[in-house]
C-alpha cells in the first residue's frame, strides 16, 4: 500500500492509502522521481549533502537513473546537473570544494552569483531623468491635488529589478551542459527534467520541459527558475519575463505524481523555527526569536508560509495518488544551524554541506524499519553498515584516495578565510554601487 513517509529530526508520520494502477515506464518498472525545493544558496549546500547520503546509503538507487526530475528554484542546479550525469560527487566538488585540491575546470565560484547588475543599475539609472520630468508635470499640472510623493511615485520605477547579475549563471551552465556526453536541451536527456519558473506578468507556473516549453535552453530555464525577486532580475525568455518558481509552490512533487511516479523522493530544505525545542535540547541561540531583529522575523515569516504551503499540498497528493509513496527529507525544525546560517553564505557551505549529510545518515538509520519496506517495493535497499560507521565524512569520502596534509589543511583554513572577506567584499561593493552618496555630500549619520 502507498505511504506518505516524511522523514526529518522529528517523528514521520505513515498513512496507509488505497490501491490505484499507476503508469509504468517502458520496461513495467516502477517510475522512480526526485524532487528538490528551493532555498537560495543556503538550500543548494543542504540538498547536496542530502543527495551525497542517499547516494552512498541506499543500494540499487542511481541518482543519474531517476525516471523523472523535477527542480525548484535552486533545486533546478541540482536536477538539470544529475540528469546531465553529473554524479553528486562531481556536483558536490563543483558547488562546494572549488578549492587548490580539486583542479576543476568547471568550478562554481561565490563571485558568480555575487556579481553587481551593472546593466540593470545603468538602464534604470538613464530612465531617472525622464521620471522626473514626468513627475514634475505632474506636480505643477496640479500642484493642490497631489502631494509630492504621489506626483514622484513614478520614480520607484528608477529601482533595479534585482541586485546581482544572473547571466553569468546561464552562461557557466551552458558551457557546462555543452560538455561531451551532457546537453542543453530537454529533448535529448535520457531521462525527464522538468524545471519551474513563474510568469512575471501572468503569476501563472511555467514548467520548463514540459510540453510546449521543452525548446527552451537547460540553462536558461535554470536561470529563470532560479531568479530571486529583488536579488536577480527576472529573466527574459521569448518576451516573457520570469522569477522563481518557488512563489507558486514549494515542491511541485505533483509534476512527477502526474508523470506516473510511484516513489517521489523529495528534498526541502527550509523548515520553519521551533526555538522551545531547540532549548529543551541546549541548541538555542537565543531566548526569543524577536531579538534578532527583522532578518530573523522575516526568516522565520518566509520559512513558515511555505512550509505549511507545502504540506499542505503533500496531504492533497496522499488523497489524489493513492498509489504513490512520497519519502521528504528536510531539517528538524530545531535545527539552529539551518536557521541561523544566512541564507545566500557562501563561506559556510562546506559546513552545512557536511551537516545535512550527518543528519540525513543519521535519520536513515533512525527510521529505517518503517523505509526498508516502503524502500523494498522499488529494489531499493539501506545500507545499514554504510549508516553505521560514525567516522565517515564528506570530505574524507571525496578526497578518500588523497589524504590531507598538514599544509592542505592550513591551505583548507586559508581558503575559507579568503572566501569570508572576498564574500563581505562583494556585498559592499553591490552595496556601494546601490546607495554610493553623491560626491562631496556626506551621508546623514
Amino acid at each position: 500500500m502507498g505511504r506518505l513517509i516524511k522523514t526529518a529530526s522529528r517523528k514521520s508520520t505513515a498513512r496507509p492509502l488505497a490501491k490505484k494502477p499507476a503508469a509504468r515506464n517502458a520496461g513495467n518498472k516502477p517510475k522512480v522521481a526526485l524532487a528538490l525545493a528551493g532555498g537560495g544558496p543556503l538550500g543548494a549546500m543542504y540538498e547536496i549533502g542530502v543527495l551525497m547520503a542517499l547516494d552512498e546509503s541506499l543500494e540499487g538507487l542511481n541518482l543519474n537513473d531517476m525516471d523523472i526530475y523535477v527542480g525548484v528554484s535552486a533545486g533546478s542546479f541540482l536536477t538539470a546537473g544529475l540528469a546531465n550525469q553529473m554524479t553528486p560527487t562531481e556536483i558536490y566538488r563543483m558547488f562546494i570544494d572549488n578549492d587548490s585540491r580539486v583542479a576543476h575546470k568547471s568550478a562554481l565560484k561565490p563571485e558568480l552569483f555575487l556579481k553587481p547588475a551593472l546593466g540593470e543599475y545603468g538602464r534604470r539609472l538613464r530612465s531617472v531623468p525622464g521620471l522626473l520630468a514626468r513627475g514634475l508635470l505632474r506636480y505643477v499640472a496640479s500642484p493642490f491635488q497631489r502631494t509630492t510623493m504621489e506626483a514622484f511615485a513614478p520614480l520607484s520605477r528608477a529601482i533595479p529589478a534585482g541586485i546581482f547579475d544572473n547571466e553569468g549563471i546561464a552562461r557557466f551552465l551552458k558551457d557546462a551542459f555543452g560538455q561531451p556526453g551532457r546537453t542543453d536541451d530537454f529533448r535529448q536527456l535520457k531521462h525527464t527534467l522538468y524545471s519551474v519558473a513563474v510568469d512575471l506578468d501572468s503569476g501563472n507556473a511555467v514548467v520548463f520541459g514540459g510540453a510546449g516549453q521543452d525548446h527552451v535552453p537547460i540553462s536558461k530555464a535554470v536561470q529563470a527558475s532560479a531568479a530571486l525577486p529583488g536579488l536577480f532580475p527576472p529573466v527574459e525568455i521569448e518576451d516573457r519575463y520570469y522569477v522563481d518558481g518557488a512563489l507558486k509552490k514549494t515542491l511541485n512533487a505533483s509534476l512527477a505524481l502526474e508523470d506516473g511516479a510511484e516513489l517521489v523522493i523529495g528534498v526541502n530544505p527550509l523548515v520553519p523555527y521551533d526555538g522551545e525545542a531547540a532549548k529543551r535540547r541546549g541548541k538555542a541561540e537565543m531566548e526569543k526569536l524577536i531579538e534578532g531583529g527583522l532578518p530573523v522575523v522575516l526568516a522565520q515569516t518566509f520559512r513558515t508560509l511555505i512550509h505549511s504551503r507545502m504540506h499542505t499540498g503533500l496531504e492533497k497528493y496522499a488523497a489524489k495518488y493513492q498509489n504513490a509513496s512520497i519519502v521528504l527529507f528536510e531539517p528538524g525544525t530545531d535545527d539552529h544551524e539551518m536557521f541561523f546560517t544566512n541564507l545566500f553564505s557562501y563561506h559556510s557551505r562546506k559546513r552545512v554541506c557536511e551537516h545535512a549529510y550527518q543528519r540525513t545518515r543519521s535519520d536513515l538509520l533512525k527510521r529505517r524499519h518503517q523505509l526498508e519496506p516502503v524502500f523494498a517495493r522499488f529494489g531499493i535497499k539501506l545500507k545499514v553498515d554504510v549508516l553505521m560507521d560514525e567516522k565517515r565524512t564528506l570530505d574524507g569520502r571525496v578526497f578518500k584516495k588523497r589524504p590531507l596534509s598538514r599544509n592542505q589543511r592550513l591551505n583548507d583554513a586559508t581558503l575559507d578565510l579568503r572566501d569570508t572577506v572576498a564574500d563581505l567584499e562583494r556585498w559592499l561593493t553591490a552595496a556601494n554601487a546601490l546607495f554610493a552618496w553623491p560626491r562631496g555630500r556626506p551621508a546623514s549619520p
